[in-house]
């Protein structure tokens, strides 16, 4: 059984950082792409970035490029994604992902392309 769990939410003035952190468990993690979404309230969940097996190939959403920094360490099978530079926009539940199946260079970048997801944590940007 896949476990994700995301930590490392909170609250924060505009133009501060947060770090996430998810760990995952259940299986080989260096083998799978990683993700992470987003959702706020009312709206759809989107994609904000996502890292191959090995780190080499990364994906972002345009609106984080420049500010948010995804990584992976494989060694401890957990990804992060700094965020710097947050705005009020940035305001969602935030969730890590792991497909199902191991993809090849290019990590996916849909919701549908991932299988398991953790609970979500909480990122809150005031003006």
């Amino acid at each position: 059984q896949v476990q994700l769990v995301e930590s490392g939410g909170g609250l924060v003035q505009a133009g501060g950082s947060l770090r996430l952190s998810c760990p995952a468990s259940g299986r080989t993690f260096s083998n799978y792409a990683m993700g992470w979404f987003r959702q706020a309230s009312g709206k759809e969940r989107e994609f904000v970035a996502a890292i191959s097996w090995n780190g080499g190939v990364i994906n972002y959403a345009d609106y984080v490029k420049g500010r948010f920094t995804i990584s992976r360490d494989n060694a401890k099978s957990t990804v992060f994604l700094q965020m710097n530079s947050l705005k009020p926009e940035d305001t969602a539940v935030y969730y890590c992902a792991q497909p199902l199946t191991i993809w090849g260079v290019a990590p996916p970048a849909r919701a549908v392309e991932y299988h398991y997801w953790g609970q979500g944590t909480q990122v809150t940007v005031s003006s």
